[in-house]
This record gives C-alpha cells, structure tokens and sequence, in this order.
C-alpha cells in the first residue's frame, strides 16, 4: 500500500438515492486523490447511470481488487461483486434488495479493512427504511451507547456524541459519570491523534443552562475526573451557548449530551461540507451527516462536498494527516 496515499474504499450507499450522483461528482473534482488512492464498492450500472447523468466525461471500469487501481481522477474504478441485480434498483424508493445490497457493500469494506487491503472506509447515504426492510438495520445503527461515539465536523466545529440515536426522554436516564467520561477520553484521544496536540472540550449540559439533576450527578463529577487524568476539559456548559462558543475559536470541540443537540448546530451553522466520523470503532470509518435525498434523485442538484470532505478527509486520517474539513463548505 503506497504510505503516502492510502487506498480509501468508498460504499456508495442505498443506490435508490443520491448516493452514486455525489461520490461521482466527488471524484471527478480530483481532490479525492490528493489525499487517497480511491475504490468505489457497489453497484456499477449505478455508478455509470450518475456519470452519464451529470455528464461528468469519467469512464467507469470494474476491478477485482485494490492491486488493479488505475489512480486517475478520469477513471472511477468499482468492486463490484455482483451482489445487486441493477434491475431491482427503484430509483427514489425503499427496496429491500437495496438495503439488503449496502449493507452487505459496507461489511465487505469491513473485511477489507481487517484484511489490511484499505486504510479506511466512507460510506454514501444510506436509507434505513430499507434496511429495516432487509432486516439487516440493527447491526448496522446500534442504539447502545458506550462503544462507538459519532462526530460531525464543519469547520470549526468539531463535535462529538454521547449517546446517538436514542429517543431524548431516556437520555437522562442513561447518561452515567462512566459513561460521560467515556466519551470524553475518546474523544480527547481522536483529537490529539488527529493533530490537535492539547485539545479544549467544552462538554454541554443536558438541561436548559446546564442546570439540573444531570449536571450536578452525571456531567460535572465526569469533567472533574477527566481533568485529574490530564484532560483539558470545561463543563458542564450551557447547550444553548457551547457551539457558538467553539465557532468563535474559545473551544476546539464540544461534546454534546445527545444526537439533535449537536446535528442542530452543525446542520444550522454550516451545513454544506461537513462530515461525520464514528469514534472508538476498530475501523477507520467516515461519512456524511444527510440522508439519501429521494426527492432530488436523478437531478444533478444534489450537493457532492459532504461526500466529498469525507472522502478527503478519510485519506488524510489514515495517512497520520489532520482536519482538512474546514476547506469544504
């Protein structure tokens, strides 16, 4: 594997949406290879039909491992197993044969990974209606919280998770001293692996002004233990001050308590160009903070720079690199 430019595989998601419209329009930027040498896995005949559609004048081959990557940002080149009939492909609709089909491209990225054949993985929108179709969601959006941690970054917001897709009345009921400082270690870890020699984490509180049973019980005996392990920590701090606080440069991220506090300030304060990365994972594994748009499908407006950073930024980590998200948007 060249040291320089890792191979990065990306999935091109649920093919029903707009996942191969925006890693087509993505690759033919050439940006993707100033940090990776790419691979596409998935569907071909989804990927040809976005490159015509988008008239984006790529050509489109097949290969059968990483050993044949022709590492041209003129040449789109995909694993493609064969997996999915492409006449089962309803573009703009839930299809068990599609969930059924990227969930079973993303464990095939897995095993490659595992097998030291990648460096890391980016995964295109995928739809969990579909999947749940499948019966194959579960294993893919686990609910547990305390394994792997989402952050989503846009600029000069780099922010981090707790807990994830959980409904918001059981949060509290969830959220431990453990459990927080948890996250905060593996967040701080990420950080300073990824070039931020002594990250500031502003931690936010659950509650209006981060006053109340939470705070007091859960939150702040967690940033006090964190700081006595080294940690240069803040909190709990108030949730509707924290994110503007870290836009304005006085903290480097923020951890936030659950899913929407923190999509909401991501999402609201730059939304084009951010990317998602899955914390405390035995993969390298990078995505996007959309879903797989049904209603632009086949369009040619749907907006490629998430994916894109993704992809970018998926290389950069896996070659020892730092945050180059904040050039997209």
């Amino acid at each position: 594997m060249n040291a320089k430019r890792p191979v990065v595989a990306t999935v091109i998601g649920d093919p029903s949406g707009i996942g191969p419209e925006i890693v087509a329009k993505a690759w033919s930027k050439g940006r993707v290879h100033q940090t990776s040498r790419p691979v596409l896995i998935g569907c071909i005949e989804s990927i040809n039909a976005a490159v015509q559609q988008n008239n984006l004048g790529l050509k489109v081959r097949k290969v059968e491992s990483v050993d044949e990557l022709a590492d041209s940002s003129s040449i789109i080149d995909v694993l493609d197993t064969g997996l999915l009939n492409p006449d089962s492909i309803v573009v703009g609709q839930s299809t068990a044969a599609c969930g059924k089909a990227s969930a079973a491209w993303l464990e095939q990225a897995k095993k490659m990974y595992d097998r030291g054949e990648i460096a890391a993985i980016t995964l295109a929108p995928i739809d969990t209606v579909a999947m749940k179709m499948a019966g194959v969601l579960e294993q893919l959006v686990p609910t547990v919280p305390g394994n792997t941690y989402i952050m989503l970054v846009s600029g000069p917001l780099r922010i981090a998770h707790v807990t994830d897709h959980i409904p918001l009345r059981d949060v509290g009921h969830l959220l431990t001293i453990d459990l927080v400082e948890k996250a905060i270690t593996v967040f701080d870890e990420a950080l300073r692996k990824w070039g931020i020699s002594n990250p500031l984490i502003g931690v936010s509180g659950f509650n209006p002004h981060a006053m109340g049973k939470e705070e007091d019980e859960q939150i702040a005996p967690a940033v006090t233990r964190a700081k006595a392990k080294g940690m240069n920590v803040v909190g709990p701090v108030s949730p509707d001050a924290v994110f503007r606080h870290c836009i304005d440069g006085h903290y480097d991220a923020v951890l936030a308590m659950y899913h929407d506090q923190g999509h909401i300030a991501v999402k609201t304060s730059n939304f084009s160009g951010n990317c998602v990365v899955e914390l405390g994972s035995q993969h390298l594994l990078l995505s996007v903070g959309h879903g797989v748009a049904y209603d632009i499908v086949g369009q040619g407006v749907a907006d490629f720079r998430m994916m894109e950073s993704a992809m970018v930024t998926a290389g950069s980590f896996a070659s020892g690199g730092r945050f180059p998200c904040d050039t997209f948007g």
